[in-house]
């Protein structure tokens, strides 16, 4: 993790952290176990920023404005969150085409998380594919 991103996890409330480096450690754990290659790791537009080459960016974040949930913010002219939103419709609240949005106390390593990161984490080589081949 760069001293960046350290500092910017540090600026938060304790929960956020928390809940912060879970969903970094999933993240992180989907490109090793898909042999993704190395995750660039950066703080884009004051968040927390993750790629892997052919994938789409992912970004996290916690906001005061939404104290209770972190964010993870997708590209909004792919097709993920539309996806995310078709296949797991009860599974998160979502935030237009943007974001997931992650209670501060729930469970961040369910199935559907580790999926919807996987997506992303792939996108260019399933961009063409219905539903993304979920």
């Amino acid at each position: 993790m760069t001293l960046e991103l350290l500092a910017r996890f540090a600026s938060y409330p304790p929960d956020a952290q928390q809940q912060l480096a879970r969903v970094r450690g999933l993240i992180l754990a989907e490109a090793e176990a898909h042999s993704l290659g190395a995750v660039e790791e950066t703080v884009k537009w004051g968040e927390a920023s993750f790629r892997v080459k052919g994938g789409s960016t992912i970004r996290i974040d916690w906001k005061p404005k939404s104290p209770d949930v972190v964010k993870l913010f997708f590209h909004c002219q792919t097709r993920l969150v539309e996806t995310f939103r078709e296949i797991y419709p009860d599974a998160f609240e979502y935030e237009g085409n943007r974001a997931l949005l992650i209670p501060l106390q729930s469970d961040t390593d369910d199935g559907p998380l580790r999926h919807c990161i996987e997506l992303a984490l792939k996108y260019q080589r399933l961009k063409h594919l219905p539903l993304l081949g979920a």
